[in-house]
């Protein structure tokens, strides 16, 4: 019979089809270079691997053809039940990063709030979405509107007094700033400070943004009145403060239900292989936040794709409350909701509602989750649209889903570098820029641009991974940057039957509006054409190409002036006896910048690690001899 169903595949992986153990445990299917695509866990690993090899003429599937042309091998890891399979499904999926698995991208680069509470005296501090890392951090958020993320930043530094400088800083002030003046932090960089009154600022602070506001109130109050019993209005009067600034922040939040559990509810939206999905954040009926993910490739089924959404989601170390409502009822309920008990502490109920006010949350979450997704098509729509326009005006020989722009940059008679940067259906892929060291002499652009080219079509040439050649490749300049670019795509030569990428230099107007006060067009050249196409201000063909052009410069002075950087903090103590790039690099990590270590005595010299009486001495010398100070560091 087994030969019967899977008499399509190849031998040797049905031969590993049929030996698969009929226990729980973890499965990692494997392509054809042996590099895994997919991790999954399974109650039996027999019945599940083989579902998806095993034809059906009711079976919808889609996942099921692509799967039997693409997967080489099956490897197997048994466990004692389908908890432990789950942990090792998450440890294995972090370190291969399957590319078949859910990855939690987030809709867009919103605002968080950072809180790592294991600090020096922790601070809140704000990052983008996209920069959140498994790090033991709390992250709050995200926050769709700067103004409500940079509001609550604000009243949380008015009033509870953590610090906003950052951990460099703390160690090496050597005074009270403005924000201690203005009672607004405590000092700890350079005063002694009670740490068990910060982390009882910090608790607080955590959990005003979890959304526990009116406990938080209620503690500040009883904390109130405590202070002035003890006579301490001082102390009562900035808690009286803290109260009524926490009460008005609260009237804000909006209210969605009557429970008073605190509730994640996730909304789920899918077409084919692509799907939104939302995740309402509820506490004490209010809505906290509203995280969106956008999700494509997923082929799986549903019940699959939502259990490992769930799984991503609370592994990244979001706070898990006391229920999570979903659309559907999840595979491994049971193995998930022991896992999330384990995480939070306490029992977690997974609830697929059925009536009432848990139905309408649903509903919610649901139409947010379609609305991203119609969003996001017409937002594609739009962007093919107008790379359509793109390839039509310039007559290119296909649409240009992969554009790549470089820059050189060589500031102030320093050495070159350029820059390469990616835009992928119109967005930047800021993971695929590449920024290059230029050994060509300086001042001379055209042969800074022929080495960089050709050393990336080079890569490509010789089929190096992340180095596919684009659609469209677009330098920075005009007929004679053009001419170099394609004699470095005619020199290197490409791959046996790769399609050459389509070519054009783009060269910004600097003389001024026209007779008429208006803004004179972008030129782009061509290969083999003579006259340049005009491209007018405002045209999506020019926003495109100039998005490109702003991006590559941006990123080459970027680079270029974190080298001169370097330079300068290496050449203020190159020149020094016995100081080596060990101690140098000591030095400066302990004093914090070069112009301190200038400043610092033979004594603190002496203290910093790996230094002697004596290189301290060499130092103190040095500086003391009246070496111009070129850099602060």
């Amino acid at each position: 019979m087994a030969d019967t169903l899977l008499g399509h595949l190849d031998p040797t992986l049905r031969d590993v089809l049929d030996r698969l153990p009929r226990e729980p445990g973890v499965y990692m299917l494997k392509d054809l270079g042996g590099k895994v695509i997919y991790v999954g866990k399974a109650k039996s690993l027999f019945s599940r691997v083989r579902s998806y090899f095993t034809p059906s003429t009711s079976d919808d599937r889609p996942f099921i053809p692509s799967l039997q042309g693409m997967v080489g091998d099956v490897e197997t890891v048994v466990t004692r039940n389908e908890k432990e399979a789950l942990l090792l499904e998450n440890t294995l999926i972090k370190r291969h990063r399957p590319k078949l698995n859910v990855k939690l991208r987030d809709d867009k680069s919103y605002l968080m709030l950072r809180l790592d509470t294991r600090a020096d005296y922790p601070r809140l501090e704000v990052i983008r979405q996209n920069k959140m890392r498994e790090d033991g951090a709390r992250y709050f958020g995200p926050y769709h509107s700067a103004v409500s993320c940079r509001q609550t930043l604000r009243l949380v530094n008015r009033h509870f007094q953590l610090r906003t400088c950052t951990d460099r800083t703390l160690k090496t002030r050597g005074r009270p700033c403005l924000q201690y003046q203005i009672q607004r932090c405590l000092a700890p960089c350079v005063l002694e400070v009670d740490r068990e009154g910060y982390a009882a600022q910090v608790q607080d602070v955590s959990l005003f943004l979890r959304g526990k506001g009116d406990q938080l109130v209620q503690d500040l109050e009883q904390r109130m009145a405590e202070a002035a019993q003890e006579l301490a209005y001082e102390r009562a009067a900035r808690l009286r403060d803290q109260i009524a600034a926490l009460r008005a922040a609260l009237i804000g939040q909006q209210v969605v239900g009557d429970s008073l559990v605190d509730q994640d509810v996730f909304g789920y939206h899918r077409e084919g292989d692509r799907l939104d999905a939302v995740v309402l954040v509820i506490r004490q009926g209010k809505l906290l936040g509203r995280r969106p993910y956008s999700l494509s490739g997923q082929e799986f089924p549903d019940e699959e794709v939502l259990s490992a959404l769930v799984g991503r989601y609370y592994d990244r170390g979001e706070e898990v409350p006391r229920q999570v409502l979903l659309p559907m009822a999840l595979e491994d309920e049971e193995a998930k909701r022991q896992w999330l008990a384990d995480l939070r502490g306490g029992a977690v109920d997974l609830l697929v509602p059925m009536r009432g006010d848990k139905v309408r949350l649903l509903e919610l979450a649901t139409r947010n989750a379609r609305s991203n997704f119609e969003s996001r098509r017409q937002r594609e729509s739009d962007m093919v649209e107008a790379l359509g326009k793109l390839q039509r005006r310039l007559r290119l020989s296909r649409l240009p889903r992969r554009i790549e722009c470089y820059d050189v940059s060589h500031l102030q008679q320093e050495s070159v570098v350029a820059s390469m940067v990616v835009l992928l259906d119109g967005e930047p892929a800021r993971g695929e820029y590449r920024k290059f060291r230029v050994n060509a002499p300086e001042k001379d652009d055209f042969a800074a641009m022929y080495e960089v080219l050709s050393r990336r079509l080079r890569r490509a040439r010789e089929g190096d991974a992340g180095w596919d050649l684009p659609d469209l490749l677009v330098v920075d300049g005009g007929k004679a940057q053009l001419s170099m670019a394609s004699a470095a795509l005619r020199d290197v030569g490409l791959a046996a039957g790769a399609e050459p990428p389509d070519l054009v230099a783009l060269a910004k107007e600097r003389s001024g509006p026209d007779a008429q006060g208006e803004e004179r067009p972008d030129r782009v050249f061509r290969v083999g054409v003579k006259d340049p196409v005009l491209l007018r201000p405002n045209t999506a063909a020019l926003y495109l190409l100039a998005r490109a052009r702003d991006e590559a410069h941006r990123f080459a002075i970027t680079y270029h002036k974190a080298l001169r950087r370097r330079r300068a903090l290496r050449s203020g103590l190159e020149d020094i006896p016995g100081i080596g790039p060990g101690r140098r690099k000591a030095l400066l990590k302990h004093l914090g910048s070069l112009r301190r270590v200038r400043a610092a005595s033979t004594e603190d010299l002496a203290a910093v690690p790996g230094m002697t009486r004596k290189a301290a001495e060499n130092v103190a010398k040095y500086f003391a001899s009246g070496v111009p100070d070129d850099s602060d560091g």
